[in-house]
């Protein structure tokens, strides 16, 4: 079945974030309405002064931007770029794909935010040190990374006298 979704329409939630830097309207999630599979999408108003989401990538999500009207700075690993309307940005998997906009004019920047949803993702965020297991949003310091096999020794305790040889 064929969806389309008219603009006039659309109503938008403002979210703001602890830190007031990060804040902005967002629809409500598109890709519900529709029931897609394997694509989460949505539209997106950042305001002028404001960050989209903290610097991040994803490790099992691809992503695309199509700016709809205004501009906005965004932040790359190897530079920071203007967009301007009729722009399309995508953010492969991994590191190289890492991305955060900010709205640097007046007006503000409307855009389409379209990612994979195969399952499970981890979003890393490099300025925090901080991963995220999506779609759960559990919040983890990187650097608390631990050996494959710790706590692991005592395995036949688990497993009982019976398994025990």
């Amino acid at each position: 079945m064929v969806h389309i979704f008219n603009e006039e329409k659309i109503s938008y939630k403002f979210k703001e974030a602890k830190v007031t830097e990060f804040a902005w309207h967002s629809s409500q999630e598109l890709s519900k309405i529709v029931d897609s599979q394997n694509l989460k999408f949505d539209l997106r108003l950042l305001d002028s002064g404001k960050y989209s989401y903290p610097y991040h990538f994803h490790r099992n999500a691809e992503e695309i931007f199509i700016i709809l009207s205004g501009k906005a700075m965004l932040r790359t690993p190897k530079e920071f770029v203007e967009l301007n309307e009729g722009d399309i940005v995508f953010f492969e998997i991994g590191p190289e794909g890492a991305h955060q906009l900010y709205n640097h004019t007046q007006k503000p920047c409307k855009y389409l935010d379209i990612r994979t949803d195969i399952g499970i993702d981890v979003c890393e965020y490099p300025d925090s040190n901080k991963i995220n297991i999506l779609p759960y949003q559990e919040v983890y310091q990187k650097n608390s990374t631990v050996d494959y096999f710790k706590g692991e020794d005592k395995v036949k305790e688990k497993w009982g006298e019976e398994f025990s040889r």
